[in-house]
């Protein structure tokens, strides 16, 4: 399917925040596009995979502009994969892509992959290798990324997995890497990676996207430190924001009453933390749920509530993600439940979460963490009547 009258500039960013100065569509996405053009010409149906698209540029502009059918598409954040779907309705082009899992089925018999670098290595290697065990022998894969965000060691990695990998011309401050003729990885998967992190004898799993990969975050490690001290007498407990599972693990191996889920908006996150749990021998014990925070929760819910939220989006500093997460787990606590919080000590979240929660106190603060605790309080009405 072809639309002669799309244009890229009409693309847009939401569901995720949209202000004049944040784009849906940058240099790299044209680039990648333009790199790609004589690839794209000749590949069939199916044969087209693209990783990593933030807002649908790449996938759209491979449908609409180059005549790409049936392209297969992973995206990391849900966010992104819904912004996808928006503009492919938005631009008459809805159903001419699939989204998948970073699995095989992905990139079997791809010819053509066009990705969005990711920003870490691991990230990278995984998806190298699953491109090199599965795709077509004659794949072409362009990957395009900002220099400022580009480094030798991305070329290190495709080298890898692919014995020809060189290098575009720079333009308006992207570049793209093109990889070509796969090399058989000597292991396959190597991911998820599995860690003991040796002073809590946890098992850590991570897909190579995964925040911190197979070991502990600090924020998380101080957190855990306070399991015992969290609302005692607590039958439902959510890990808002799971990453690897860790907490999910530490709050069902201690309390095995506790019914928990773990939530998490990453696709990379959410099949880490279901191998986490899995290695830990409590996944039987958590429903894990992939969710932009904690929708689909119902209001007063949960008794307690564990969180190290993220502060930063990529590169950039953006401590308004907490303060969303904040304001779902007051939506989904019930009265009297607790929410427990780690977070950058430098940030300062607790006059927010004072704010949008309700009482709450520092329970530790080890010079880089701090750690509190929010109690969600009955609301008043107008009238003066206590509700929860």
């Amino acid at each position: 399917m072809t639309a002669p009258t799309f244009d890229l500039d009409r693309l847009r960013r939401y569901p995720d925040i949209e202000a004049h100065d944040l784009v849906a569509v940058d240099a790299t996405d044209r680039l990648v596009l333009d790199e790609a053009a004589a690839a794209l010409a000749g590949a069939g149906p199916g044969e087209v995979v693209v990783i990593g698209d933030r807002y649908g540029a790449l996938t759209l502009g491979a449908v609409a502009l180059h005549g790409a059918r049936d392209v297969r598409v992973h995206q990391d954040t849900l966010v992104h994969e819904r912004a996808l779907v928006a503009n492919a309705e938005r631009e008459g082009l809805a159903g001419t892509f699939r989204q998948l899992s970073l699995v095989p089925e992905l990139v079997t018999g791809a010819r053509v992959v066009l990705l969005q670098l990711p920003r870490g290595l691991a990230a990278l290697e995984e998806i190298a290798e699953l491109i090199a065990a599965h795709a077509a022998p004659d794949v072409v894969v362009v990957a395009g990324g900002r220099l400022k965000h580009m480094s030798r060691g991305m070329n290190d990695v495709l080298g890898q997995h692919f014995a020809d990998v060189t290098a575009s011309l720079a333009r308006q401050k992207s570049r793209c890497l093109i990889a070509r003729r796969p090399t058989a990885p000597a292991t396959f998967p190597s991911f998820p990676r599995t860690q003991v992190d040796e002073e809590s004898g946890m098992s850590i799993a991570a897909h190579g996207a995964a925040f911190a990969g197979p070991s502990l975050d600090m924020g998380t490690r101080y957190l855990l430190s306070f399991l015992p001290e969290m609302s005692p007498a607590a039958r439902d407990a959510i890990d808002l924001g799971c990453g690897t599972g860790a907490l999910a693990v530490g709050l069902a191996a201690q309390r095995p009453d506790l019914h928990v889920v773990a939530t998490d908006t990453s696709d990379a996150a959410i099949r880490s933390a279901r191998a986490t749990l899995e290695a830990n021998g409590v996944a039987d014990r958590v429903e894990v749920v992939r969710a932009d925070g904690l929708e689909g929760q119902p209001p007063r819910s949960a008794d307690l509530i564990v969180c190290n939220p993220p502060f930063h989006v990529g590169a950039t500093l953006q401590p308004d993600v907490a303060i969303e997460l904040f304001k779902d787990a007051a939506r989904v606590l019930r009265p009297g439940g607790e929410l427990w919080t780690v977070f950058n000590s430098r940030l300062g979240h607790a006059g927010a979460l004072r704010r949008i929660v309700g009482s709450t106190k520092v329970m530790g603060d080890n010079g880089r963490f701090t750690v509190t605790r929010s109690i969600k309080q009955p609301s008043r009405t107008a009238t003066g009547t206590i509700s929860g």
